[in-house]
């Protein structure tokens, strides 16, 4: 994974570790700031899904949840459901550190493919992060989906 791209992606969230891991890990939650429903019962080496909230239960994304140490980390490897073989997984590592009632979030989404991966990833993430800092802090999302801004 050294000689791939990857992003780091920091945030600061005021909020609790707890509340954090929550939002990362249930699946009503991540309907709400995602658009997609994070399913696993979140145990290292369990399966994971990146469900589409539609209704259809198409997964847009599946991998294996390497580390889970709640409410502080959790690393997860990235597919596409549709590739076999032959191709490594990304993962991305979402570290959680409280600091006087706030929360400094890393995210860390590395082994992607190329550099047009790297941007895509990055965009995404910092849509989808923007969301759950809001919902976190205020109870809601944002008024429209940032990740369709053009």
């Amino acid at each position: 994974m050294d000689n791939k791209p990857k992003i780091d992606y920091v945030i600061y969230v005021e909020g609790t570790p707890e509340r954090v891991w929550q939002a990362l890990t249930d699946p009503g939650l991540t309907a709400a700031y995602w658009g997609h429903s994070n399913v696993s019962d979140w145990q290292e080496g369990s399966a994971w899904e990146h469900r589409r909230t539609n209704g259809s239960g198409i997964a847009d994304v599946v991998g294996t949840v390497v580390a889970s140490q709640p409410p502080r980390r959790l690393v997860t490897t990235w597919a596409d459901p549709g590739e076999r073989g032959g191709t490594e997984p990304s993962q991305v590592s979402f570290v959680i550190e409280p600091y006087n009632g706030i929360i400094r979030l890393t995210v860390t989404h590395e082994n992607l493919a190329d550099e047009a991966e790297r941007d895509e990833a990055a965009r995404g993430w910092a849509a989808v992060l923007s969301n759950l800092k809001s919902l976190i802090e205020t109870g809601h999302v944002l008024s429209a989906r940032p990740w369709e801004m053009p």
